[in-house]
This record gives structure tokens, C-alpha cells and sequence, in this order.
């Protein structure tokens, strides 16, 4: 019976990995398959290095010390964007004898097959990041030549003012997000600004 790993990851802590972990399961249930561990990493993104994501450097750990034969996981960009990364993470599973099967691509590395289109896979996944990079380079570069502004809306006096009176009263931030009627993130930025004394730094 294959010891196997499920490697799970969204870029955002919005997402969720459930639909990922529920396909996944019900394979290996129909594959025979045994699961060792179940490694996630939220909210990271995959252009991330092994050493921003933990569990997938957890798993990797794991593979070399012989504790699982195969590596699920529901995408191959879920492992990583950069196609060196990929190819490297590749090279290195497969010396520890360990493979990869990911669902989306229907690719299972036990075959030399599985091991080609991975790599061409990985080709595509870093071709979309580069191009998405591309895309809102342009779109900035545009709101740029239009005039717009760019970054975070400036606060108004009156909000701000209201926000360090209410601030010395004790009041809470979350509190005052919704008294204001704005979000914590510029109370935060309003309070920051201030010094020790309660003046604008």
C-alpha cells in the first residue's frame, strides 16, 4: 500500500482548501491508498520558496526521511510557479524515491510519461504567472498615463480628528471602524501615525 502525503494550498487566506482535500481523500480511498499526513499552507502564495512555506518544507522532511512513497496534490501550481522550482522539487522527490500524482493534470510521475508532462506543466503554470505579472504591470502603467491615483485613499481631517478623539477616549479600534464607518486597517494607519504623546508623529 502507497504511504501518501496530500499537499494542500490557496494564495489567499479568503480561499479554502476544503474542495481540494475532498477530492483528494476520495482517491486515495479508491486508489488503495494510504494517507500519512495531510500538509497545508494558507494564505501563501506559490511564487513563495520552500523556506516561506512550512508545511510543504514539513513534507519535504518528511519524504526524505522514507516516511511516504507519493505526493498528492490537486494542481501543479500548487507546488510552486517558477518552473526551476518545480523541475528541482522533481529532481529531488524522485531521488528520495518518492512520486507525485496531481489530479487536475491527471499526472502520476510512477511513469515516464507522468514525469514529461509534469515538466510541461510547470512550463504553463510559470508562462500564466508572467503573464498575469505582465497584465498588471500594464493596467498601473495605465492609471499612471490617465492621471488616476494610485495606493491607499487619503483620509479625510474630520475622520481623522474624530478617530484620535475617540482613540483618547479608550475606545477600541474595532469599535471605532464601525462608529466611523470605516475599516480597521485606517483606524490602525490614523492611530499609528500618531507619537507617544497623542500628536501626529
Amino acid at each position: 500500500m502507497k504511504k501518501v502525503a496530500i499537499y494542500l494550498r490557496v494564495s489567499t487566506d479568503s480561499q479554502t482548501t476544503d474542495n481540494q482535500r475532498r477530492e483528494l481523500e476520495a482517491i486515495a480511498a479508491r486508489s488503495g491508498w494510504q494517507i500519512v499526513k495531510t500538509y497545508q499552507d494558507a494564505g501563501i502564495s506559490g511564487a513563495k520558496g520552500r523556506d516561506k512555506r512550512p508545511a510543504f518544507d514539513r513534507m519535504l522532511k518528511d519524504a526524505t526521511a522514507r516516511k511516504i512513497d507519493m505526493i498528492a496534490a490537486w494542481s501543479v501550481d500548487r507546488l510552486g510557479r517558477s518552473l526551476q522550482d518545480l523541475v528541482g522539487f522533481l529532481t529531488e522527490v524522485q531521488a528520495l524515491g518518492c512520486h507525485l500524482y496531481l489530479h487536475q493534470q491527471a499526472i502520476d510521475t510512477t511513469s515516464p510519461t507522468g514525469r514529461a508532462m509534469f515538466q510541461m506543466c510547470g512550463v504553463f503554470a510559470e508562462f500564466e504567472r508572467t503573464m498575469i505579472v505582465e497584465r498588471v504591470n500594464a493596467g498601473l502603467a495605465r492609471a499612471r498615463a490617465e492621471g488616476k491615483t494610485l495606493g491607499r485613499k487619503p483620509v479625510k481631517p474630520a475622520v481623522e480628528q474624530r478617530i484620535r478623539a475617540l482613540r483618547a477616549k479608550g475606545m477600541g479600534i474595532l469599535k471605532i471602524g464601525k462608529t466611523v464607518g470605516v475599516g480597521t486597517s485606517v483606524v490602525q494607519r490614523v492611530v499609528s501615525a500618531e507619537g507617544p504623546s497623542g500628536t501626529a508623529a
